[in-house]
């Protein structure tokens, strides 16, 4: 009895230059629900998981884009690098860490800062990266945002410092850690001058960045979901020799805390800040 098809040949027979390959990065699969969308409908919706509404990093380019009339501000202080001031060396020296996180990220420092208009009202924003180096703060990340704040009193401006890092950068020690008293203390010169300053905290802010700017808005915000703490949840579990309670450090359990004043979804945050630089300037 003959079977009802008959092999061929075996294997695939499809020629090389008749294959056709997925470009890369054109699926994205959510970390949270494990849903696999494109990345064109996940760029429309702002990097949010259209079926959980997980809220995926993005860089500063995309936060600008987001929150600026024109979708991209225009850059300030970019002519300040980081240097290795200590001769610092661990897995590798510090000087050659911070050509590799160059190279990789394309930045110059985890941290850029923009200024333009939100449907109108004039806003400062300093934005954190990730992508260098965990969005460590380091001298040049305090002095962007020193820069940040004197260009706001002169010019009569809103700030707006958007935190995304693992905290103090350990490579630069004492100068990193004197960041968190110069950031606070120029913090202090913009309130004299009666100029709002929003923080918003996306994930995760931790470190030395809660323990000084992040926390000191005018209005504390944060993404949906973002870690927010000062040590991370499996030291403090090590440490106290305790269960943490379910959701310890999301921005909902912090909001709950009294520490945050609003959670704004990043599909509305330019209609969000666009209310509130409206109040504030009344």
């Amino acid at each position: 009895m003959s079977s009802w098809f008959k092999r061929i040949k075996q294997g695939i027979s499809t020629t090389t230059s008749e294959k056709k390959e997925a470009p890369d990065g054109l699926w994205h699969k959510c970390p949270s629900c494990k849903k696999t969308y494109t990345v064109r409908d996940l760029r429309e919706n702002y990097y949010v998981c259209p079926n959980c509404n997980f809220h995926n990093r993005i860089d500063s380019a995309e936060y600008f884009e987001i929150i600026f009339d024109d979708k991209k501000g225009e850059a300030l202080f970019t002519n300040i690098y980081p240097k290795d001031f200590l001769g610092f060396k661990d897995l590798k020296p510090y000087d050659q860490r911070l050509i590799d996180a160059q190279k990789k990220s394309g930045l110059t420092d985890a941290m850029r800062v923009a200024h333009g208009t939100v449907n109108g009202y004039g806003l400062v924003v300093a934005c954190m990266d990730f992508a260098f180096i965990g969005g460590s703060m380091g001298s040049v990340v305090g002095e962007k945002i020193s820069r940040a704040i004197d260009y706001c009193i002169i010019n009569k401006k809103a700030l707006m410092i958007i935190s995304k890092s693992g905290g103090a950068r350990m490579m630069e020690s004492a100068f990193s850690l004197m960041q968190m008293a110069k950031t606070s203390a120029k913090l202090t010169q913009l309130a004299d001058a009666k100029l709002p300053y929003i923080s918003l905290m996306t994930d995760p802010t931790t470190g030395g960045v809660t323990a000084s700017f992040a926390m000191l808005g005018d209005l504390n915000v944060a993404e949906p979901g973002a870690l927010i703490g000062f040590a991370g949840p499996r030291i403090i579990k090590e440490t106290i020799k305790k269960d943490l309670p379910p959701g310890f450090q999301s921005a909902e359990f912090v909001l709950e805390k009294g520490f945050l004043d609003l959670i704004i979804d990043r599909k509305e945050l330019k209609k969000q800040l666009a209310v509130l630089l409206e109040l504030f300037a009344k």
